[in-house]
């Protein structure tokens, strides 16, 4: 049995799930989705609105008539791999058509692979309608080709990702996903809980709220008010989640907050998930990126280290349950060896219960490129590896303390051998850990809710039975 690995990228959303129903004559688009959740809603737009145009959808090349490559180009690596992607697809298709973040730069993709039929930028939708209709023209049939109200989920069924904005207004030196992605732009407050509503309606357990800043949603909009039911409600991220968390039992339904910055208004978020009546899950995702303040403020970012400590532990003193998962960088340009063992220290004192982990690396348009003092690869793998054991080592210990405790856990998989693969709150899905159990699972059906005693904890998993 695989348990989670301790390098897991943090960027990458679940493997995107199709249906492969064809009606005779439909004409099929291939999907790639590539990079983070972020991507996949941007994914799962594009293919409601060509379902809607009567197209199927498939993961298959050699079955589709073209193929949209959702690229990332959130580091060079990443760029490799969608590069990559777009090269066997053209070698397995020979007609695609490049959308997201990669496509912020189409002469960087048409340098390469000149063939492509178009390359658009993020969240241009039209733009790769028009290309697939240019390719392959629609032919709806509207007696069967009836769409969900939900729209096309990439998915499994009883998790969803909620986009709530686009876009950052940062300027942390090493990323350029505000080029890419522009400037924040957040959505009407009563449109999202309109759509979180139909998901809940169409049997989701899990909404995992996602954005660029979860904690500014709202800021470009000056927090204005929509009707949303028979009450008003702020577009703002502490109004958001309390409704959210009103959609379903605690019980039933889990929201879960990611890419949350430590803003003094985000403790206002802790009562809600210290309330057990709430469906908003005590975990946070919060990218604190490092802990050394002289380290953040090469990078631009807004925090401040020690009081980052300070807010955490007044988080866990109002919600003491609360999981923090965050993701850091190491070797970042002129990152000294006393600042990288201030972090070991740092997170000595914070005890985060979940931790990513990246290399520095240069990411072309990136303020940080041209910084003094780069770190050489092989002390950067150092470093990775010290923290990661660091990171292992707490991990290891906080899942030790939940050895003989009831842990609600929602069933991902059930295998072959009756092995239900699972998540506790504290795990959210593809990034953290899981919680397995290996019998007494023949009533459990994808999507349950249950309630388990772990027996067993590993460095990043937990093993139990049903209680």
């Amino acid at each position: 049995m695989s348990t989670n690995p301790p390098n897991l990228r943090p960027d990458l959303a679940p493997k995107a799930m199709f249906d492969d129903t064809r009606r005779a004559g439909q004409p099929t688009i291939g999907m790639v989705s590539l990079g983070c959740p972020k991507a996949l809603v941007d994914s799962e737009r594009i293919l409601t609105r060509l379902r809607a145009e009567g197209y199927q959808i498939s993961a298959d090349y050699a079955g589709a008539d073209a193929v949209v490559v959702n690229t990332c180009g959130f580091l060079d690596s990443a760029k490799a791999e969608s590069l990559e992607a777009i090269g066997e697809a053209l070698q397995e298709n020979g007609k695609v058509i490049v959308t997201g973040c990669l496509g912020a730069e189409p002469e960087y993709i048409t340098g390469v692979h000149p063939k492509v039929l178009a390359v658009t930028g993020p969240h241009q939708y039209e733009q790769v309608l028009d290309a697939v209709h240019g390719a392959v023209p629609p032919s709806p049939d509207p007696f069967i080709d009836l769409l969900p109200a939900t729209g096309v989920s990439l998915t499994p069924r009883h998790f969803s990702y909620l986009k709530i904005s686009e876009g950052c207004n940062h300027a942390c030196k090493f990323c350029i996903i505000p080029d890419m992605r522009g400037k924040l732009q957040s959505r009407p407050v009563h449109a999202i809980l309109r759509e979180a509503e139909k998901l809940v309606d169409a049997g989701v357990k899990e909404l995992l709220v996602i954005s660029q800043d979860t904690s500014a949603y709202g800021l470009d909009r000056r927090y204005d008010t929509h009707p949303w039911k028979d009450r008003e409600v702020r577009s703002h991220i502490t109004d958001l989640a309390r409704e959210l968390g009103q959609l379903g039992a605690a019980d039933d339904l889990w929201v879960r907050l990611h890419y949350v910055y430590p803003y003094p208004h985000v403790r206002d978020l802790i009562p809600l998930m210290a309330d057990t009546s709430n469906a908003v899950l005590p975990y946070l995702d919060i990218p604190f990126q490092h802990g050394h303040p002289d380290v953040l403020k090469r990078m631009a970012r807004p925090a401040a280290s020690a009081k980052v400590l300070d807010e955490i532990a007044a988080w866990r003193d109002i919600c003491p349950d609360i999981t923090l998962r965050s993701t850091f960088i190491v070797g970042y340009p002129g990152e000294t060896e006393a600042e990288f063992q201030y972090l070991l220290d740092w997170m000595d004192e914070a005890q985060l219960d979940r931790v990513g982990c990246f290399q520095y690396e240069n990411v072309d348009g990136a303020r940080s490129n041209a910084l003094p003092d780069h770190v050489p690869a092989e002390v950067k793998q150092e470093r990775w590896e010290r923290f990661m054991e660091k990171a292992q080592a707490i991990s290891e210990a906080k899942l030790e303390a939940k050895v003989g405790t009831i842990q609600q856990a929602i069933v991902d998989d059930i295998d072959e051998d009756g092995i239900a693969t699972c998540r506790t709150k504290a795990d959210a899905p593809e990034i953290d850990g899981n919680l397995f159990i290996d019998e007494g699972t023949e009533g459990l059906s994808v999507g349950d809710l249950v309630f388990v005693e772990v027996d067993e904890a590993g460095e990043y998993d937990l093993w139990g039975k049903l209680t």
